[in-house]
C-alpha cells in the first residue's frame, strides 16, 4: 500500500477485495488487477491533495479530481482501454464503499471512460481449425503427449472452453460423459455438451498416458507426471501455426473464438452461445456478430474487388 493511506483506507480496500473473493467468487489476477487500479488511484488522491487519505476524503472526490486523476494517467502513458478497466475498478470500489458509509459516489460514478475501439476477436477458419488438430496429433516425439496436446486443443475448439477450464479437469472428470460441468469464470457453472471427437480423443490420450488417472489429480499431465503447464500448449500452437502458415493469432484462446463464431454461422442462437461460453453478460458475446459480419464483408470484397 502506498504511503499517506490511513489505516481506515486500507481496511475499505483489503474488505472489497475480501468480498469479491468470497461472495462473487473473483479470480487471484482479477483482484490483483482491481488492487492495483484502486491503489493507483487512492495513492493519486493523497499525493494530488498532499495529505493523508481517509474516508472522509473519499466521500468527498469531486469532478475535478477524477479528471485530473485521468489526466495523469493519460499523461504517464496509460492507454485508453487500459484507463478505461481502471476507471470500471474504482467505481466498482467507490460503489460499495458508498453503501456501507451513506455517501453520494456520484461524481465518481459520473466519471466517463475514453472510448477505445475494441478489437474484434480472430477465429480461424473451420479448415484451419481442423488442420490444426490434426498438425498437433503428429508434432510431440512421444505418443502420449501428442494425444493430450490433441485432445486440450479439441476440447478447446469443440467445446469452447478456456485454456484453464480444460487444463483444470480432473480424473473424476472422465470418462467425459455428453454433457459436462464447467466451473468457469467467478466460480459460474454451466453446462457444456461433448462432441463425441473430443470424447474419443481425450480417450486416445488416457490408453496412452503414463501416469494412472486418479479422481483428485488433473486430467492432463506434464511430462514429469504434474498439472499440465498452459505454455506447453501455447508452444503446441506456435509450431502447428508455423507448420501451416498461420498468422500468429492462431493461439490456444483463437480456439475458443472459434467456436463461437462457427456456431453463430451456423445460425446458433446467440444467448444460447452466451451460456455455452460461460460470459456474464449478452453484451460480451454480442462481438461475435461483429465478426461474423465483418467475415461477411471480407468475403464479398473478394468477390467483388470494385464494390
Amino acid at each position: 500500500m502506498e504511503p499517506g493511506f490511513s489505516p481506515a483506507a486500507a481496511d475499505a480496500l483489503d474488505h472489497w477485495l475480501d468480498h469479491l473473493r468470497a461472495l462473487e467468487g473473483a479470480a487471484d489476477h482479477t483482484l490483483t488487477a482491481y488492487q492495483s487500479d484502486v491503489s493507483a488511484f487512492l495513492g493519486f488522491l493523497s499525493r494530488h491533495h498532499g495529505e493523508g487519505l481517509g474516508l472522509g476524503r473519499l466521500a468527498d472526490v469531486s469532478q475535478p479530481d477524477m479528471r485530473s486523476f485521468m489526466a495523469a494517467e493519460r499523461g504517464r502513458g496509460l492507454g485508453a482501454r487500459s484507463l478505461a478497466r481502471r476507471l470500471s475498478s474504482i467505481k466498482s470500489f467507490i460503489r460499495w464503499l458508498a453503501d456501507r458509509q451513506g455517501f453520494d459516489a456520484t461524481h465518481v460514478l459520473a466519471a466517463r471512460a475514453p472510448k477505445f475501439t475494441r478489437k474484434l476477436p480472430r477465429p480461424l477458419s473451420e479448415d484451419a481449425a481442423r488442420a490444426v488438430i490434426s498438425q498437433v496429433d503428429t508434432q510431440a516425439m512421444e505418443p502420449w503427449i501428442a494425444a493430450r496436446d490433441a485432445a486440450v486443443v479439441t476440447l478447446l475448439y469443440g467445446c469452447g472452453l478456456r485454456i484453464s477450464e480444460a487444463l483444470g479437469l480432473t480424473g473424476a472428470d472422465t470418462p467425459l460423459p455428453e454433457v459436462l460441468r464447467i466451473i468457469g469464470k467467478g466460480s459460474k457453472e454451466r453446462l457444456v455438451p461433448v462432441l463425441p471427437a473430443a470424447r474419443d480423443a481425450v480417450t486416445e490420450y488416457l490408453r496412452l498416458c503414463p501416469y494412472p488417472s486418479a479422481s483428485q489429480a488433473p486430467l492432463f499431465r506434464g511430462v514429469r507426471g504434474g498439472p499440465l503447464n498452459p505454455r506447453q500448449i501455447a508452444r503446441a500452437m506456435e509450431q502447428a501455426r508455423m507448420s501451416l502458415g498461420l498468422p500468429a493469432s492462431a493461439t490456444p484462446h483463437a480456439l475458443r473464438h472459434s467456436f463461437a463464431t462457427h456456431l453463430l454461422a451456423a445460425e446458433g442462437d446467440l444467448r444460447a452461445i452466451q451460456e455455452l461460453l460461460g460470459h456474464a453478460s449478452l453484451a460480451t458475446t454480442q462481438i461475435y456478430t461483429a465478426v461474423d459480419s465483418a467475415r461477411l464483408m471480407e468475403v464479398y470484397h473478394q468477390a467483388h474487388p470494385r464494390a
